[in-house]
C-alpha cells in the first residue's frame, strides 16, 4: 500500500453511496420478463429508452452514415486515423445547432466556443480543473445528483458546499439560501469559486424559473465568481413552463459586455436528450477564450471517437428527423411521466410537480417509521430487497428532509413500469398500517401533485445489510 498514491487509497469516490449500492444489488438480481420475472427492476438509472425506435429507423434509412461513407465512397480510413482533439467541424456545427433548437432557437451558439468531452461527467470535471484549485469550493443547491460527489471532487480536490433548499417552496433556490451557503463556505475557510446548478434539475425534474436564474446571475456577479449551468436535460422538458437557458437570461439582461459573460459556462450532452449515454457525447460551452483553450487541451484525455462524431453529425444535420424526434420524444416522456404519477397516486404516494427529466421526486415521508434518515434507509432497503425496486433515497442526493426518493421512469418498457407500480401498490396495501406519528409540522405538501392519506408502517423486521454513510 505504501507504493500506491493517496488517490488510490482514499475513500472519496462515493462508490459506497446508497445511490451506487442500489445499482450493485440490481446487478446481482436484474429483472427480466422471461428469465427472472421476480428480479429487481432498475428505477435508479436516468436513461431515456423511449425513442430508440426513431433512432434505429433513421440508422436503417441512412446506410452511408452507418457504413462510414460519404456520397457512396468509404471514408473509413480517414476516420480511423488520428484526428485533432478540437473535434470534427461538421459535428461541432451540428451540435451547436441542435442545442439552439432544443432551446426553441431563442439563443444561438458559436462552435468555436464549444469543447467536446467524453460525456457530461468529463465536462463537469474538466470545468472544475479549469476553475478551482484543490480546496476551493463550489456551491450546489440540494438535492443534487449523487454523482457530483465523484465528478466534481474525487480527482480535482474541489469541495462542495450545499445550498439548502426545502419542500416548503418546492425546493426552489432563494437568496437567503445562497447567502447562507456562501457564509458557511467562508466559515470553513474555503474559497468559493462558483455555483453549479442543473437545469432542469436532477433529481427534482423541474426547470429553474427565470427569477431563479436572474438571482443566480446577480449573485455570481456580486461575488465575482463563476456559474456552471448543467443543461443536459434541456431537451426533456415535456410540460410548461418551458425551458429557459442561462444564456437567455444573460442576453436579456445585457451581460454580454460585462465580466459575468465570461464567468458563466454551460455543460451539455446527448446522453439524455437523444438517449445515447453509451456514445459519450458531452460538451462545455464558454465565452471565456482562456477556458475554451485550456479545456480543449484537457479534452485530449477523454476524446469522442471520430466515427461517433461522423455518424451523429449526419443525424443532427437531418432537419426533418430532428423536428420529429424532439416532438415525439416530448410526447412520450409526458405520457410516461403521467403513468408513474397516476400509479403512485393510486397507492397514496405523491410526487413533486415536475415538467422535465427522466424521473420523479417522490414523497414517501408518510411511510417512514420515524422522521429520520435512518428510517429512510430502512424503508429504502425494504423497497430494494422485498419490493425489488431500485430507487434512489433522498439522502444520497443530500436532501435535507428524510423520506424523498428519486424514481426513474424512462429506462424500461411500459409493461415493466406497470409491474413496478403494482409492486409498490401491493407493498403499501399489505403493510401493517397505523396513524400518523411523524412530525411534519414544518413540512408542506402544497407543492406536490396530491396530498395522500398519511400512513406509517409499524412492523419492519429487516434482515438487511450493507453499511450506509450518506450523511
Amino acid at each position: 500500500m505504501k507504493l500506491l498514491s493517496e488517490k488510490v487509497t482514499c475513500n472519496s469516490h462515493g462508490q459506497d453511496s446508497s445511490y451506487f449500492l442500489g445499482w450493485q444489488e440490481y446487478e446481482k438480481n436484474p429483472y427480466d420478463e422471461i428469465q427472472n420475472p421476480k428480479g429487481i427492476i432498475q428505477m435508479g438509472l436516468a436513461e431515456n429508452q423511449l425513442s430508440f425506435d426513431l433512432l434505429e429507423s433513421w440508422l436503417a434509412q441512412n446506410p452511408d452514415a452507418t457504413g462510414f461513407k460519404r456520397n457512396g465512397e468509404s471514408i473509413f480510413r480517414k476516420l480511423a486515423l488520428f484526428q485533432d482533439y478540437h473535434g470534427l467541424p461538421d459535428f461541432k456545427n451540428a451540435l451547436v445547432q441542435f442545442m439552439s433548437e432544443i432551446r426553441g432557437n431563442k439563443v444561438t451558439f458559436n462552435s468555436n466556443k464549444l469543447v467536446l468531452t467524453a460525456g457530461a461527467t468529463s465536462a463537469n470535471e474538466t470545468l472544475m480543473f479549469c476553475l478551482a484549485n484543490p480546496g476551493d469550493a463550489f456551491l450546489l443547491p440540494t438535492p443534487y445528483y449523487p454523482g457530483f460527489d465523484r465528478d466534481l471532487k474525487w480527482r480535482t480536490g474541489a469541495e462542495i458546499v450545499p445550498i439548502q433548499c426545502t419542500s416548503s417552496n418546492g425546493f426552489r433556490i432563494t437568496e437567503s439560501a445562497l447567502e447562507e451557503s456562501y457564509k458557511l463556505a467562508k466559515s470553513r475557510n474555503l474559497r468559493v469559486k462558483g455555483v453549479l446548478v442543473t437545469n432542469p434539475s436532477n433529481p427534482l425534474g423541474t426547470t429553474l424559473t427565470r427569477m431563479e436564474l436572474e438571482l443566480l446571475v446577480s449573485f455570481v456577479a456580486e461575488k465575482g465568481i463563476h456559474l456552471i449551468s448543467d443543461e443536459i436535460y434541456s431537451g426533456t422538458v415535456f410540460n410548461s413552463p418551458k425551458f429557459v437557458s442561462v444564456m437567455e437570461v444573460l442576453i436579456e439582461n445585457n451581460y454580454m459586455y460585462t465580466e459575468v459573460w465570461d464567468r458563466v459556462h454551460i455543460v451539455y450532452s446527448l446522453s439524455k436528450d437523444l438517449g445515447l449515454p453509451g456514445f459519450r457525447i458531452g460538451a462545455i460551452y464558454s465565452n471565456d477564450a482562456v477556458i475554451v483553450s485550456a479545456a480543449t487541451k484537457m479534452s485530449s484525455f477523454g476524446l469522442i471517437s471520430s466515427q461517433t462524431q461522423y455518424l451523429l453529425s449526419a443525424m443532427l444535420a437531418d432537419k426533418k428527423f430532428k423536428k420529429t424526434y424532439i416532438s415525439e420524444n416530448h410526447r412520450r416522456l409526458k405520457k410516461r411521466h403521467a403513468m408513474l404519477v397516476k400509479g403512485l397516486e393510486s397507492s397514496g404516494i405523491s410526487c413533486l410537480d415536475s415538467n422535465a427529466g427522466l424521473f420523479c421526486w417522490v414523497d414517501m415521508r408518510h411511510l417512514l417509521k420515524s422522521n429520520t434518515f435512518e428510517a429512510e434507509i430502512e424503508l429504502w432497503k425494504k423497497i430494494v430487497y422485498e419490493v425489488r425496486l431500485n430507487i434512489s433515497p433522498g439522502s444520497s442526493c443530500h436532501c435535507t428532509e428524510p423520506g424523498w426518493f428519486r424514481v426513474c421512469f424512462a429506462n424500461m418498457s411500459e409493461d415493466t413500469l406497470n409491474l413496478a407500480i403494482q409492486r409498490i401498490k401491493s407493498f403499501v396495501d399489505s403493510s401493517d398500517v397505523i396513524g400518523i406519528n411523524v412530525d411534519q409540522s414544518n413540512q408542506t405538501n402544497q407543492y406536490t401533485s396530491t396530498s395522500p392519506k398519511k400512513k406509517l408502517f409499524s412492523k419492519w423486521g429487516f434482515r438487511l445489510s450493507f453499511n450506509d454513510r450518506e450523511r
